[in-house]
């Protein structure tokens, strides 16, 4: 399906990289209970995520497997925290069960397109801008606390867990929509 030189690039490596953190994320927040590292190993995989993008671009190894892998490991990330501020009771379970349940839908969605030869999503502005929001949101939930500054991390952290759910799930009609519109025409 994917060439090798598809698959080795040093956009791809930097995922592999990225994926690879997400135990250790949850190993540092849940077994160990050190936010600051779990923060940090947060941080350098949003980071991460930026810049294998723009290494991609700048090196010219933009790739389908690219394309796939980077929004499956950013689905993962945003699981995985979203997980673990549910055990740590930081977040209701039912922000855990509305990201699962969107995203099992666009599966079943996906799936259905693939199977009539329609490709994959392809991902738009307001997909990235809730992503985006998710992103910054579990960070700033992930060292909230009942300190003035951890006060301010909660209220940011919810803010943009907010917005970000709410342009999830529109996203989630929007990549519906399109679908249901490719589906017509096939």
């Amino acid at each position: 399906m994917f060439s090798r030189k598809e698959i080795l690039t040093i956009p791809n490596g930097i995922t592999g990289i990225r994926a690879l953190a997400i135990p250790f994320l949850l190993w540092a927040y849940i077994s160990l209970d050190n936010v600051l590292l779990a923060l940090v190993i947060l941080t350098i995989g949003a980071v991460s995520d930026y810049v294998d993008g723009k290494v991609a671009r700048a090196l010219n190894q933009e790739s389908a497997l690219g394309a796939m892998l980077d929004p499956a490991i950013d689905r993962a990330y945003i699981a995985a925290t979203v997980i673990a501020l549910v055990i740590k009771d930081v977040v209701p379970l039912w922000m855990l069960l509305l990201l699962i349940g969107r995203d099992l839908w666009l599966a079943l969605i996906l799936a259905i397109k693939r199977r009539r030869g329609t490709g994959v999503f392809e991902v738009s502005f307001l997909g990235k801008t809730a992503t985006f929001n998710l992103l910054y949101a579990f960070p700033f939930l992930l060292v909230a606390g009942d300190s003035g500054l951890g006060q301010i991390f909660f209220i940011s952290g919810w803010g943009f867990a907010i917005w970000g759910l709410g342009l999830y799930l529109v996203t989630a009609l929007q990549y519906t929509y399109v679908a249901f519109l490719e589906f017509r025409k096939v």
